[in-house]
Order: structure tokens, then sequence, then C-alpha cells
């Protein structure tokens, strides 16, 4: 039986303001109160899992214990099939120390170029592991996931991250291009957060 979450505030365990705002907009219907970790000045943690999962949880628990507050972290990155699930958990590293995800995401494309992979099988998943953590130390975590293929040149100014080269199944635009609305229904980290709103949110 997972622990729930009442309302109150929340510590979002992020530096990121695309995705302090995009977990923000998820979190409005609850009765949640988020304030980010850059608004309460909590470090960074060093990331030094080997998992989606495992960096969501140091980063939760660094902000849970900092603030004495449950806080809630996102670990996500893209994964390339044809360069053997890279950049996966380096994917915000692939954007440098400046977080210049135009360099990150022509780094992706310039790899793929080199070895030949034709558009046909450039295909790529998001995934997103969410951590809940409490200031005692529990943790409960949600991964989602959603597939689809890489594009280039990049297309649409919504978004953050990859979003722009990545065109989920089923559809003929990129994340970069959909609404907020539209992409918050289905992506990643609309999958990940439904599970948690299932399991945690006291409604």
């Amino acid at each position: 039986m997972a622990r729930k979450l009442t309302p109150g505030r929340l510590v979002i365990a992020s530096h990121n303001q695309g995705k302090v705002r995009e977990i923000r907009e998820l979190l409005a219907p609850f009765g949640i109160e988020p304030v980010s970790a850059g608004e309460l000045n909590l470090p960074e943690p060093e990331e030094t899992g080997t998992t989606f999962a495992a960096n969501a949880e140091i980063k939760a628990l660094a902000s849970a214990q900092g603030a004495g507050l449950p806080a809630l972290a996102d670990d996500s990155g893209l994964c390339v099939d044809a360069l053997g699930g890279d950049p996966g958990i380096y994917s915000a590293r692939w954007a440098g120390p400046g977080k210049d995800f135009a360099v990150a995401m022509e780094k992706v494309t310039r790899a793929l170029d080199e070895k030949n992979v034709a558009q046909a099988d450039r295909t790529a998943h998001f995934v997103c592991a969410l951590c809940l953590a409490w200031p005692d130390g529990h943790t409960e975590v949600f991964e989602g996931r959603v597939s689809g293929t890489l594009v280039w040149p990049m297309r649409g100014a919504h978004g953050f991250g990859y979003d722009p080269i990545f065109q989920p199944e089923g559809f003929d635009i990129t994340f970069g291009e959909m609404e907020p609305a539209a992409k918050h229904a289905m992506s990643h980290r609309a999958r990940a957060f439904a599970q948690l709103v299932a399991e945690v949110i006291d409604k």
C-alpha cells in the first residue's frame, strides 16, 4: 500500500525551469503547493545512480531532507535505440555545462549520421522516473515511457530539452510543436504522473 500525499507544500526537486513548470501544471488540480528546490536555495546533489529511478531517488531524498517537506523529483531522458540507449541517464550532460539542448540534439543527430542510420530506424523513447520522498526517508517511485522517432531539423518552440526532435508514435508533429496540454495528456512524464496520482494522491 503506497503512502498517501496530502495537500500542502511539496518541493519540486529540480533547478530545471522547464521541468518545474510542467510538474507545477500537472500538480495544479490536487491542492498541492509546489515550491522548487531552486527557490529554496537547496543544492543540486550529484547524480551517481545508474538508472533514472536511482537518480530521481537521490534528488528527491536530498530535497525532502534539506527542506523538511515531501519532495518530488523527476529523472528523465531520451534513449536512442541505434545509439545503444544513449544519451539515456546522461541526457542533460550531453547538453554541456551551459545546458544547451540545441547542441545536444545536434550531437544525437550527428552520432546517427556517422552510423548511417536510416530515417526509418531512428527510433527512440523518452523515460521519466518520478520519485516522491518524505523527510523520514520513505520513497515511492513511478515510471512512464513514450516511444517515437527522431527528426531533423528541429521543429517547434514548445516544451524543452529534446522535444523539438522527438515525434511520438501516432503523430506527425514533434513534442516541440505540440501545445502543452496535448503533450501533458500523453508524455512519458504524464504517464508516470498518472501512476503517482492513482496511488499516492489523497483524493
